[in-house]
């Protein structure tokens, strides 16, 4: 500790002279410069002043001349002389120098414009003191907005600072209301150099309910306390996909699912039986078989019950039973075959997405010839719209509308009107292909506005028949 006292005076001594030394030199160089306009004003006035005096000396030469004139006709006795010699001496002063040159000084003498008032700097000056450490700033919860995966964060402080710097603002996610615990799973994680009192963090992915968020001020020497923690809560629809009963082709991986021919083949079945040493061939042993996600709702399906035949699908492990949800996914545009919708957990193992009435979907082909079609129990409207990579599902259970979008562009693709009779589940398929899904999404704002006005007039993307 004695060390660091004489280390840390050491440096905090070194700072304060050197931004003596800095002021010093600010100072010398504001004199120089000032020192520097009286002088070039001085020269300049003094130049105007010497000027005029020459001017002045030269038209008196020039009149000495007509004085010696003007005494010669003094002396003339003829009245008529006496007239014409007047009339000369009129006009030669008229036309002399000195007739015309003005006495009046061309610049002043007053310097008043040059003079200065350092009260207030001397004041500032004498004020001068170590730093403070910063108040504590104070969330403003009136003004912080949760909306399209986006937080915006605002605050104030109590005090107005100039000293302040900038500011460092801590997120964390969790999954518990309330003031936030000491103990927590998630870090804190940190965003340094703010120079305003209000951010923004973009793009973000709401896989907990909740977000804690504190802030503090920072000058150039110190920061001070975090204000009070808030929370903010962050609901989203977050599911992952169900890989325990998807089909044998389909390689899932997190949130991302790739076809494979081989996965149902019995040469990579016994292949896996001699990796797993004797262990029995199932569905549970198969390419697709990951950890599944603690918060997984029980699809009420055996190993057995696992997609096959035809039904390369694939569901999500969340039901959705109220209150409306949104999620994303992107698809390889080569693949052959691609579905994405919704359906009911009784979805036979052999049906394929929209050919029975147990689920709705948006369908893409592109074996043979390309079609792109909204479909539910087995019937289909081809869709005359652009085809997009990335589609956006909106599900509101209580209303019953299904509605697909471009992910991008928000633009309505097709609109299911239906009556769901139990929940539903996300449902995806693909044939020779891959697709990617971005769950934890919020209902974006565009999306809100669409369906708004989707629920008070009807569509021309009308529900199928």
């Amino acid at each position: 500790m004695m060390q660091n006292v004489e280390a840390n005076s050491s440096r905090v001594q070194e700072d304060l002279e050197s931004e003596f030394q800095s002021l010093y030199t600010l100072l010398d160089e504001l004199k120089d410069e000032m020192l520097m306009k009286i002088k070039q004003d001085r020269a300049s006035r003094t130049y105007e002043l010497q000027a005029q005096l020459a001017e002045c000396a030269k038209a008196l030469e020039s009149s000495e001349e007509l004085l010696e004139a003007a005494n010669q006709a003094l002396e003339t006795a003829n009245h008529h002389d006496f007239l014409q010699a007047a009339k000369q001496i009129k006009d030669s002063v008229t036309m002399a120098p000195a007739f015309r040159l003005s006495l009046k000084a061309k610049v002043s003498d007053n310097m008043s414009h040059l003079m200065v008032d350092f009260a207030q700097e001397r004041r500032l000056l004498q004020a001068l003191a170590f730093l403070p450490v910063p108040s504590t700033p104070e969330i403003d919860l009136a003004e912080s907005l949760v909306a399209d995966n986006c937080v915006t964060l605002a605050w104030r402080m109590p005090d107005e600072d100039s000293k302040i710097d900038h500011y460092v603002l801590e997120y964390r996610r969790t999954n518990f209301e309330g003031p936030p615990r000491a103990k927590e799973d998630q870090p804190w994680m940190v965003v340094e150099g703010i120079k305003g009192t209000e951010y923004t963090l973009s793009g973000l992915k709401f896989d907990m309910k909740y977000m804690n968020f504190r802030v503090r001020a920072c000058n150039k020497a110190v920061a001070g306390e975090f204000s009070e923690p808030v929370t903010l809560e962050t609901r989203a629809f977050m599911f992952r996909l169900d890989a325990s009963t998807c089909h044998q082709n389909l390689r899932v991986e997190e949130l991302s699912v790739e076809w494979d021919a081989t996965g149902g083949k019995v040469q990579d079945v016994k292949a896996r039986e001699k990796d797993g040493k004797g262990r029995t061939a199932s569905p549970a042993n198969s390419p697709a078989r990951v950890v599944q996600s603690p918060k997984r709702m029980p699809s009420g399906r055996g190993g057995r019950d696992r997609f096959t035949a035809e039904s390369y699908t694939v569901l999500g492990d969340t039901l959705i039973d109220g209150d409306d949800h949104y999620w994303e996914v992107r698809y390889d545009r080569d693949s052959k075959a691609f579905g994405v919708g919704v359906a009911y957990r009784s979805l036979g193992k052999f049906d394929q997405l929209g050919k029975t009435s147990a689920s709705w979907c948006l369908h893409l082909n592109n074996w043979l010839q390309v079609s792109f079609s909204a479909k539910h129990a087995n019937k289909a409207k081809v869709l005359d719209v652009p085809v997009p990579d990335c589609i956006g599902v909106y599900c509101n259970f209580h209303e019953g509308f299904l509605s697909f979008y471009n992910a991008r562009t928000k633009q309505l693709l097709h609109t299911f009107k239906a009556k769901f009779t139990q929940p539903v589940l996300p449902a995806f398929m693909v044939w020779c292909g891959s697709f990617h899904v971005s769950s934890g999404l919020q209902v974006p704002s565009a999306v809100k506005c669409l369906q708004k006005r989707n629920s008070t007039a009807s569509s021309s993307n009308a529900s199928l028949p």
